[in-house]
């Protein structure tokens, strides 16, 4: 018997998202980051190059609680990746910003994730490249059914 396209799609998207997520993890740990959890990465991906973010901010973008936000800020600033900073103009407001080595783990990431994405477009055709509009389509879809930040 022949399987319904949504449960093929659902089974490839699942499939799909480990695979990201177990390269993704193996070539941390094999490289100049192997001292951070994939959290940690995420959580410097969030922070990004050039503002600094609130605890609030890193939560909602990357839908965690704030508590869970702040323990991985407490291990990347340990580290040595992040700093904190109050708000000059409200100091109750905490912000964090990425140090030089957490500037550089930023860029090391960034570029694990384009090569990744060149060596996935090289196997396509270009009437495969549909995948874009549909992967798109389905971002957008879970942004407004979800309500998530995610970007």
């Amino acid at each position: 018997m022949e399987k319904s396209i949504s449960l093929v799609l659902n089974e490839l998207l699942a499939k799909t998202l480990r695979q990201v997520l177990a390269i993704e993890e193996h070539e941390i740990k094999k490289g100049p980051l192997k001292d951070l959890s994939i959290s940690e990465i995420h959580t410097i991906e969030a922070i990004g190059m050039y503002s600094a973010k609130t605890m609030s901010q890193l939560a909602t973008a990357l839908s965690i609680s704030i508590g869970a936000v702040t323990a991985t800020i407490n291990n990347l600033v340990k580290k040595g990746y992040v700093i904190r900073e109050r708000d000059e103009s409200d100091r109750r407001l905490v912000k964090v910003s990425l140090t030089k080595p957490g500037k550089i783990a930023y860029r090391i990431h960034e570029k694990f994730h384009l090569d990744m994405v060149k060596k996935v477009m090289q196997g396509l055709a270009d009437r495969e490249r549909i995948l874009i509009a549909s992967l798109e389509k389905l971002h957008i879809l879970f942004q407004e059914k979800y309500s998530l930040n995610i970007k």
